[in-house]
């Protein structure tokens, strides 16, 4: 019986992937680049040092060692040696201590030149390495500034705006390919934030219209003069439930947009955006026995009149809201303080403990409450106060204030 032939085996799997592009034999990378600097620089110190200590060597031997003998020979009498640089010679007549006495010379004159050829090198080292370290400074922070562009744009990036490119150039290393990476990252994350608020103002567009069909229908219903009194109670609540809904699709759509960076900017000033929101929430105020005051001082900020408006509009009404019930108070300022303009507004109401300021800017979040249990709104608030305050180039901060109520304070540019 005849055997079935062995299937064929298959080939031997490659061990690089044919995907990934191949790259150069000698890539400038920074490590090379840096081994060369450096090594280079080392390389020209040594032959700098090398020359000096040469030069300074020769100087000591032809300065230091040089002896000055005079002999002089009289008729009928010894010979006589004397010389300038070494008196011991002067007045001897035995050769074995004038033998000595040169000896003694010549060791000191040595070790004088060995001596002033040590001080001399040692200024030369202290000499060359202040140039050293300088050079190696500046090469440094030229090798190295792309580090410091890739961190300004991470800054700006944090400041949250996405549109910032790095886009290095110069040569193909591991700074210029985390550079790269980084853009790639950012692309993709404007690309998922786009996304995202597209997706929110599509939503709230979306919801606006059953929500104001809704409404016309039942404001319809209650004008009817016949209707009974149960139909008109279950009227006015779901009138009001819906306008409850139309709240929170504005304030969803608003911070939506507020999220963006502002684009186009025109002088707006604070002090009247202030008035303006203490002007709308006067009658609530005036219907919960809260006084509002304070001394608005021109602040002109460049930014969006609209959006600027609705961060005082929230911050009053929250304070007005969330206030005593008797003998309450809202203080509005605004004024320049160290080159920027401030927004404050402060207001009596209920302790705050520290540890939940930072809960008040969440969505749907209130003091001690999350999504329900409180008619006083939405919970969209100071998260639109602190998107809006971003969008500018600014920051909101809350602190709780002695004896209750809070100090919502805005900085924003000039």
């Amino acid at each position: 019986m005849a055997t079935a032939p062995a299937p064929p085996t298959a080939p031997p799997k490659p061990t690089w992937d044919p995907r990934e592009p191949v790259g150069p034999l000698l890539r400038p990378t920074i490590r090379i680049r840096l081994t060369l600097l450096y090594g280079g620089m080392f390389l020209i110190a040594g032959i700098l040092l090398l020359s000096i200590i040469y030069l300074l060597a020769a100087q000591a031997l032809h300065d230091g060692i040089q002896q000055s003998i005079q002999v002089r020979t009289a008729p009928g009498a010894d010979v006589a040696i004397t010389s300038p640089t070494c008196p011991r010679l002067n007045g001897l007549v035995d050769n074995e201590e004038r033998n000595e006495a040169l000896k003694l010379c010549f060791a000191e004159q040595r070790q004088h030149a060995l001596d002033e050829l040590l001080t001399r090198s040692l200024f030369a080292l202290l000499g060359l390495s202040v140039i050293a370290f300088a050079f190696g400074y500046a090469m440094a922070g030229r090798v190295l500034s792309p580090l410091g562009k890739i961190t300004r744009t991470a800054r700006r990036v944090v400041g949250s705006d996405l549109t910032r490119r790095i886009e290095l150039d110069g040569p193909d290393d591991e700074l210029k390919e985390l550079a790269d990476t980084f853009d790639e990252m950012l692309d993709r994350l404007e690309r998922a934030f786009s996304a995202q608020q597209r997706f929110v103002a599509n939503a709230s567009h979306e919801l606006r219209t059953p929500l104001a069909i809704n409404r016309t229908l039942l404001e319809v219903q209650l004008s009817d003069p016949d209707a009974p009194p149960e139909l008109q109670q279950l009227g006015k609540t779901l009138l009001a439930t819906n306008e409850r809904s139309e709240q929170l699709v504005e304030g969803l759509l608003l911070l939506a947009r507020s999220e963006n960076q502002i684009v186009e900017r025109k002088p707006v000033d604070l002090a009247e955006v202030a008035g303006r929101a203490v002007d709308q929430t006067r009658t609530e105020a005036d219907a919960k026995g809260v006084e509002i005051r304070g001394e608005r001082a021109l602040a002109v900020v460049q930014g969006n009149g609209v959006l600027l408006e609705r961060i005082a509009l929230n911050l009053v009404q929250n304070a007005v809201r969330y206030n005593i019930a008797e003998g309450g108070w809202v203080d509005v300022t605004t004024g320049i303080q160290h080159g920027q303009a401030v927004l404050v507004v402060a207001n009596t109401g209920p302790v705050v403990p520290a540890y939940e300021i930072d809960n008040l800017f969440e969505p749907f979040r209130r003091l001690r409450q999350e999504r329900t249990g409180s008619d006083k709104g939405v919970g969209l608030g100071l998260s639109i106060a602190r998107s809006v305050a971003r969008a500018h180039g600014g920051r909101i901060i809350a602190e709780p204030r002695e004896g209750g109520g809070l100090v919502m304070r805005v900085t924003l540019p000039v």
